[in-house]
């Protein structure tokens, strides 16, 4: 192996024996005849070289004629032939470009055309290594080539250079290498050495060696300077040169443009450095500027005497602050005792904010964000007159609870306004460590305090407004209960001397006003839950989601999609027809999304004919929101068996239907189906029972059960249902089938049953009410005990709705199927 300067790729090569001159290169436009025949010049006897030479393999660069060049010589095969090129008389070698530099040296992966050289100086460094110095002569071609125990030789044809008659054209072109040369000696002055070596073995009138002095200073690859030396003729040698030339200046210029750049850079970078650090200590000097250390513990003292602290607080922070003095800055506990610090520091110790009880405004505010929910905003306002009457509204903790989509969280924005008072949002949902409740020991890498003083933090007042979202929802792991972390902080009893695990100092939390949301409460634990004043959010009626789009959220998606109302509208009718066929739950989060949707296909409407003005009606709200989801005829088929009952879920009060059948059978039986969870099992098998034992004085007909099989379904058998509300619905379906008589229509009911025929309460009544208005159910029956619950309703829920108490199952089937 031998090794020379930059560069390296592979190059067709010429069939071994074969005379170039058969097989041109595409790139080449003529090459010169071999050996001699140039220009008829004359070629002195002291330049005939030996026809058969030892041949080394180079890379990854070719080299040239009239060059010295250094190499290290390595590998079995290139050390054999170098010691029979010094062994011989001439001490002549080829040098030859290898086809891929990672190949080995045979004929078959070296070039066709190579150079001569002579053996300056040998010099063997260690057993497998030798440095060559040798002077590069003659280009030859490649007649035959042959690899044998003493070498790799070949038989060759030379290429001697001539002397060419000067004419004009050989002068322009060397004037022109000589320009490009002098341009890229500007551009990199550690080509100027090279330059002059060359100057001292040669001249700048011979333009076959300055062409091939040129290529050699480039950084083209080996396969460009392969071509080049194939290139026997001078004039198509100076042209492709040139060329090489032109693009290595472009290749300099850009890299000294780079390099000043970064140089600029750099030196701005060093002298706004500089710079700084001599206004430093000029301010020093001047006093008007403190070491590190010594600013920090006076901002510290600074921001003590504007606190209100306990004498315990004042206490620690006084403690570290001598115990910051004696530390170094460079030690790992002075950035520990100084995050310390930082947060005792600039928490709000007695900062308050002053709390509004201007009922009248408190009312504005409401009624601005929220439409309806009249009974909740009467108990935030009873809250707040509580708290004028008293003086402060201290130790109070709301629990918002509802479906989701209907204001809860909106709801605690408009209390924490109507107060006065600043807001903070954080989400207890999927929470399962009890360090983010009451933060982590400072022993810890990256401690932090807990949420609650990271909020008083971001407040910066100690009487904010917190929600705790998603309450419902808190977890539990290894890492401990924030359920029971949640008991402290909440506590009234206990807030007052709050210590988390960061600070390690009592604060007070007993001025917060908690606001908590849950979908639930029947996941919140008990000992939480009894801490709470809970308000209850049920849903909204289709006249109030009618408001509260007409009024809040077409305006909202008409502004966020960047259209106006000249340009876009939804007819009343079209609202109702979407409230009803499209988005029926309890919140008005669905249709938001379903107003979204319009807005977006509305833009894109627009955007293709702007002119026009889009309004949605009942007729073409199809186009916009696809088929209906639910249909009028689902909710209440009028025929023997079927019942509709109401039923309470996390998302609300829904509609649920209860069918049954009998099939004739000699055998009696009974089953449910419709993935009843095991209560409502349960509710079927009493109603069953119940109705099977009265059968004689609710029909007549005491065989029916003895010659029927009687199977019980509750639609959407897909969805799991559980609850024991459905007792009478159940029997009175078994009653209806028969009787083999519907009950009466528009009706809905529910309540718990028992073996004896009694009608137990049952709860989620408004959220019951919600439900059968939105399905259009004017007919209700409810249990006795139930009376005060649906009394204590708002009158516009009970507008129109008749609704009969029972409380023995007689009532039920005297009002449900006799009418």
């Amino acid at each position: 192996m031998s090794n020379g300067k930059r560069g390296s790729g592979p190059e067709d090569v010429v069939p071994n024996g074969a005379d170039p001159r058969e097989h041109p290169d595409p790139d080449k436009e003529t090459d010169s005849e071999p050996s001699g025949q140039e220009d008829s010049g004359l070629v002195l006897a002291t330049k005939l070289l030996p026809s058969r030479i030892p041949i080394l393999g180079v890379r990854p660069r070719p080299f040239f004629p009239g060059l010295p060049v250094p190499l290290e010589v390595t590998g079995e095969v290139p050390l054999a032939s170098l010691k029979k090129a010094v062994e011989s008389s001439d001490q002549t070698l080829g040098l030859v470009l290898l086809k891929d530099p990672e190949a080995e040296e045979r004929p078959e992966s070296l070039h066709r055309v190579g150079v001569a050289a002579k053996i300056v100086k040998a010099v063997q460094v260690e057993p497998e290594v030798t440095h060559v110095l040798v002077n590069c002569l003659e280009r030859f071609t490649v007649r035959q080539m042959d690899l044998g125990e003493t070498g790799l030789f070949a038989r060759v044809d030379y290429h001697y250079a001539t002397e060419l008659s000067v004419n004009l054209e050989l002068k322009a072109y060397s004037m022109a290498i000589v320009s490009s040369l002098k341009e890229l000696v500007k551009l990199d002055p550690l080509q100027s050495e090279a330059i002059k070596l060359f100057l001292s073995r040669s001249s700048l009138e011979d333009p076959g060696k300055l062409a091939d002095f040129a290529a050699h200073l480039t950084t083209a690859e080996g396969r460009e300077l392969q071509k080049i030396l194939e290139t026997f003729d001078v004039r198509h040698r100076i042209d492709r040169v040139l060329t090489l030339l032109r693009r290595e200046v472009d290749l300099s210029r850009l890299q000294k443009k780079i390099t000043t750049q970064i140089e600029e850079k750099i030196s701005t970078q060093q002298r706004e450095f500089f710079l700084k650090e001599q206004l430093k200590a000029i301010k020093r000097e001047l006093g008007l500027e403190k070491e590190g250390k010594t600013a920090e513990i006076e901002k510290f003292e600074e921001r003590l005497q504007s606190l209100k602290l306990t004498p315990e607080v004042r206490t620690s922070i006084e403690e570290e602050l001598g115990k910051l003095k004696i530390l170094e800055t460079t030690s790992p506990e002075y950035t520990v005792s100084r995050n310390y610090l930082e947060w005792l520091t600039v928490l709000p110790w007695g900062r308050h904010s002053r709390d509004s009880y201007d009922l009248s405004r408190a009312r504005r505010v409401l009624d601005r964000d929220h439409y309806g929910l009249e009974d909740v905003k009467e108990r935030v306002l009873e809250f707040i007159a509580v708290g004028r009457m008293k003086g402060d509204i201290s130790g109070s903790i709301i629990c918002l609870s509802g479906p989701p989509g209907v204001g809860k969280t909106s709801v605690g924005k408009s209390i924490a306004e109507a107060l006065g008072r600043r807001f903070y949002r954080f989400s207890l949902g999927g929470m399962r460590d009890e360090a983010e409740i009451k933060g982590h020991r400072r022993t810890y890498i990256g401690a932090m305090p807990g949420k609650f003083i990271q909020a008083l933090k971001t407040a910066g007042t100690s009487n904010p407004v917190i929600m705790l979202d998603e309450i419902d929802k808190i977890g539990a792991s290894f890492r401990g209960d924030p359920a029971s972390a949640l008991l402290e902080v909440l506590d009234p009893e206990q807030n007052a001397s709050f210590r988390d695990h960061y600070l390690d100092v009592p604060f007070d939390l007993s001025n917060v006003l908690f606001v908590v949301t849950a979908n639930r409460t029947d996941t919140i634990p008990s000992p939480l839950l009894d801490r709470m004043e809970v308000i209850r959010l049920s849903g909204y009626i289709l006249e109030e989601k009618l408001e509260i789009a007409r009024r809040f959220l077409i305006p909202k998606s008409i502004r966020n999609h960047g259209l106006t109302r000249t340009q876009i509208g939804i007819r009343k009718a079209a609202l109702r027809s979407m409230i009803d066929g499209y988005a029926r739950e309890a919140g008005v989060r669905s249709l938001e999304n379903l107003i979204r949707k319009i807005a977006r296909k509305a833009a894109l409407e627009l955007s293709r004919d702007s002119d026009r003005k889009i309004v949605v009606t009942p007729r073409n709200i199809e186009a916009y929101l696809g088929k209906p989801i639910h249909k009028a005829d689902e909710l209440a088929p009028h025929a023997p068996g079927v019942v509709t009952g109401l039923a309470w879920t996390s998302l609300g009060g829904v509609t649920l239907q209860v069918e049954a059948t009998a099939v004739a059978s000699r055998r009696k039986g009974f089953k449910q189906t419709g993935q009843l969870g095991e209560v409502m099992v349960e509710s079927s098998e009493i109603a069953y029972s119940y109705v099977m034992s009265q059968v004689a004085d609710l029909s007549g007909d005491v065989e029916f059960f003895d010659r029927h099989f009687v199977h019980l379904h509750v639609p959407a058998g897909a969805i799991p249902k559980d609850g024991p509300s459905a007792g009478i619905t159940m029997a009175a379906a078994l009653v209806s089938l028969i009787r083999k008589k519907p009950a009466i229509q528009g009706l809905a009911m529910t309540g718990e049953l028992t073996l004896t025929g009694r009608v137990l309460p049952i709860g989620g009544v408004r959220e019951k009410v919600i439900a059968a208005r939105r399905a259009g159910l004017a007919h209700l029956i409810f249990p006795e005990g139930n009376r005060k619950d649906y009394e204590e309703l708002p009158d516009y829920l009970r507008k129109g709705l008749t609704v009969n108490f029972a409380g023995h199952f007689d009532d039920v089937c005297r009002w449900a199927l006799t009418g």
